[in-house]
Order: C-alpha cells, then sequence, then structure tokens
C-alpha cells in the first residue's frame, strides 16, 4: 500500500496548535493551495470532474420557467437538462407532481422495499480543519479510537439486534486510523454483517483494493460541496482540504474493485440546487464510465455540532429537501437514496414512500456508546463525542416494525457471497 507522511497530532491544543488555528482563520495566504495534490496522492486520468463542474458552473437556476418543468416530468428520459429545470424554484409549484413521477420510477426499480443499516464509528480523531464538522482537530471534544476488542463488542450488541448491514466510520486522521486498522475491523465485521460500507479519509486505489480483499463492500464519500471556493474557504488544513482528490475517491474506490460508491454533497454548506446538481451528475457520469456499479446518492443537511459557531448554514426546508430527492429519483431511477437519522421521524417515513430506498437506523454518531444506547446498560470505559445532533432516535425494531406498518418491506440485505 502507497506510504504517507506522518501528521503532527493537533489535537493536543497546545499554544502553537492554537496560534496555527488563529492564523489559519485569518490569514488565507498561510493556507497550502486547495487545488494541488500532496506527497502519497494518487493522480487519477479521468475527464468526469471536468464535465461536471462544466455543467455546474453553467447552471443558472433562475433560467427555468414552469413550461420547463412541465415538459421534463413528460419526457420518457429525464435528461441533463430536465434534471436542471427540476432542481430549480419554477420546479416548486410542481412538487406533487415531482413526487407522483418518483413514487412511480421508485415502484420500477425497488418495488416497495427499504433498506435498513446502522453506522459505527470506530474512531472520531481528525487531523483536518473543517470549520462546519464536530470531528475537526481544533475542536475540543472527548476523543476516543476503539480498539479490535471493542469493535468487536460494539458490532455483537448492533448484531444482535437483527441488523445485518454496518457502514463504518472514523474521523480523517491516518495516524489514529490507519488503513490496517480499517481493514482488521472490515474483516471482523464480515462474521457479523453480510453488508459492509465505508465511510472514511479518501484513499488510494490500492488501498481501496486492499479494504475490498478485507471485505468492504462499498464506499460513500461526501464531496461536502462541490463550489470549489467555497470549499477552500470552510476546509483550513489537512488532506482533506484538497478538493479533487476527494472529488475522485469514488472512482479510484471502482478501480480498486469496490462493488458500489455513494456520493453526497452537505446541503446547506453552499448553493444546494448546484451541490444537488453536481452530486447528481458526478453519479450519472462514473455510472456511465463504470456500468457494473451499483451507485447511491445520499441527501444530508448541516445539523448542529457541538463547539460550531463558526458557519450560519443556508437554510433549506423540507419541502426543498423533498424536491431534490425527487429530482434524483426522476435523473438517476436506478440510484439507491439514502436518508439519514439527520432527518426527522416524520420526514423519513414519508420521503421512503415516494423516493428513498434506504434509511439508518439505530443510530449513533459517538464512540463506543452502543451498549448503553442499546441495552441501556452504563458506558463501559472511555467513549467519544458524537459527530453531530441526530434527528431520528429510532432503534432498529423500531424502524423495522414503522416501515411494515406503512406496507413497505423492510430490507437487510440482498445480497450473498459464494
Amino acid at each position: 500500500m502507497t506510504q504517507h507522511p506522518s501528521v503532527t497530532d493537533s489535537c493536543r491544543f497546545t499554544p502553537e496548535a492554537l496560534a496555527r488555528k488563529h492564523l489559519l482563520e485569518q490569514d488565507p495566504s498561510s493556507r497550502s493551495s486547495h487545488m494541488e495534490y500532496m506527497p502519497g496522492m494518487e493522480q487519477i486520468s479521468s475527464d468526469v470532474c471536468q464535465k461536471v463542474m462544466k455543467q455546474m458552473h453553467a447552471y443558472d437556476a433562475s433560467a427555468y420557467h414552469a413550461k420547463d418543468v412541465q415538459n421534463a416530468l413528460m419526457h420518457e428520459v429525464c435528461s441533463a437538462e430536465d434534471f436542471k429545470a427540476l432542481l430549480s424554484p419554477a420546479a416548486e409549484p410542481f412538487l406533487e407532481q415531482m413526487a407522483k413521477r418518483a413514487r412511480l420510477e421508485t415502484g420500477k426499480h425497488f418495488g416497495n422495499t427499504v433498506y435498513l443499516f446502522t453506522p459505527l464509528y470506530i474512531s472520531n480523531y481528525c487531523e483536518n480543519y473543517c470549520v462546519y464538522c464536530g470531528f475537526h482537530c481544533y475542536n475540543p471534544i472527548s476523543r476516543s479510537k476503539l480498539s479490535m476488542e471493542q469493535i468487536e463488542h460494539e458490532m455483537k450488541i448492533i448484531a444482535e439486534s437483527g441488523m445485518e448491514e454496518i457502514l463504518i466510520l472514523t474521523g480523517e486522521s491516518r495516524s489514529q486510523s490507519d488503513v490496517s486498522y480499517i481493514g482488521e475491523a472490515v474483516k471482523m465485521a464480515r462474521n457479523y454483517f453480510r453488508m459492509i460500507g465505508l465511510e472514511i479519509y479518501p484513499l488510494n486505489t490500492d488501498e481501496y483494493r486492499y479494504l475490498h480483499a478485507c471485505g468492504a463492500d462499498y464506499v460513500t464519500v461526501f464531496q461536502e460541496t462541490y463550489d470549489t471556493k467555497k470549499y477552500e474557504s470552510l476546509h483550513l488544513s489537512g488532506h482533506k482540504r484538497v478538493w479533487p482528490y476527494r472529488f475522485h475517491a469514488q472512482e479510484r474506490a471502482l478501480m480498486g474493485g469496490m462493488r458500489g460508491v455513494a456520493f453526497s454533497a452537505l446541503l446547506g454548506l453552499s448553493d444546494f440546487r448546484k451541490d444537488a446538481l453536481a452530486s447528481g451528475l458526478h453519479a450519472c457520469y462514473l455510472q456511465r464510465k463504470y456500468p457494473q456499479a451499483e451507485i447511491s446518492l445520499s441527501c444530508p443537511r448541516l445539523r448542529p455540532v457541538r463547539g460550531n459557531q463558526n458557519i450560519r448554514p443556508q437554510n433549506i426546508s423540507e419541502r426543498q429537501l423533498c424536491q431534490i430527492i425527487c429530482a434524483y429519483r426522476i435523473f438517476l431511477p436506478f440510484a439507491g437514496i439514502t436518508v439519514s437519522s439527520r432527518e426527522s421521524e416524520s420526514f423519513r417515513n414519508g420521503i421512503v414512500k415516494i423516493a428513498a430506498t434506504k434509511v439508518s437506523a439505530g443510530v449513533s454518531t459517538g464512540i463506543g456508546d452502543h451498549e448503553s444506547k442499546y441495552l441501556g446498560k452504563e458506558e463501559i470505559g472511555q467513549t467519544g463525542s458524537e459527530q453531530f445532533e441526530i434527528n431520528d432516535s429510532r432503534s432498529f425494531s423500531h424502524m423495522y416494525q414503522d416501515m411494515a406498518r406503512e406496507g413497505l418491506q423492510p430490507v437487510l440485505n440482498d445480497y450473498l457471497y459464494v
């Protein structure tokens, strides 16, 4: 695997570290370029980024009118131009028609199924300074990294609830959560779960290949925002600051043999219509290039985090979020769409009947606290702070029953290794 230089742990909050934080905030010239690769970062030859960014930069959401939306809804196949119309303000009065079309497409490709999974955070150490994130390296939260024994304990508790798919997450720290550590966690997860996803820092192709060999099925990467100028102002230091390396992460994962990849912008950081457009086009172009890949989209809105007074998110209403999700479904009828516990119980109950196909349940964004949350026992040992506040805290069994009560078919796994 590629060797990367070690990174100084900036989570110690020494006077020097805090002085560096102040300098990064006050003096843009002190920051490294957000478009230049750092040593050890693999560069691939791909035209996907150029295609996505050309379309996004040319997008003027105000240029679309009711007739454009009506035409888009009439077309059997939704083009990129139709997708732009469906994301525009002109489409907001047509939300009911969009929902009907989205529900039709969902039924064609997914029936009435809804997939359930749960995240497992195994470490919250981070070496990036992203001003909106609860894990960023200067945020004075409780840091923790689970041992393999602790990871297995958490996995046993989750598996005993009936869950068959798990998403393993870490903070973005190679020094604390290196690829070998993540690989061992994946190997252990294979003993308890049928499906294993990863939401970790971006890797090189050979590293993705290694984690796939360990048992990982798919990779999720949040681009956060496709607006490179806004991205530069939000990501002040660390490997995550390099925008193009993050953009190409899904393609490197597919080159490394991963079965599926998921895309997302964190809605609220920048112009959410442009970010939604870029996310959809990113997924679309990679699907065309890698037709064997399982493609999915997530639709998270920015949530409150501990110690975050640095950013005021753009307001995105539930109606606007519903519009985005319906537009995704109409444009990419085959793609999975995940709506996380960032959203309310009522919203998630409604959107899975229209366009979403996957929801999380029994969620914790903290470290090492599944025993207290699942079994009501006191926490054992040190636990780490949560990344953000969740909005839907239903357990797996509660979520399963709610989905079944709504006439949906909860699915725990539809993939078997032979």
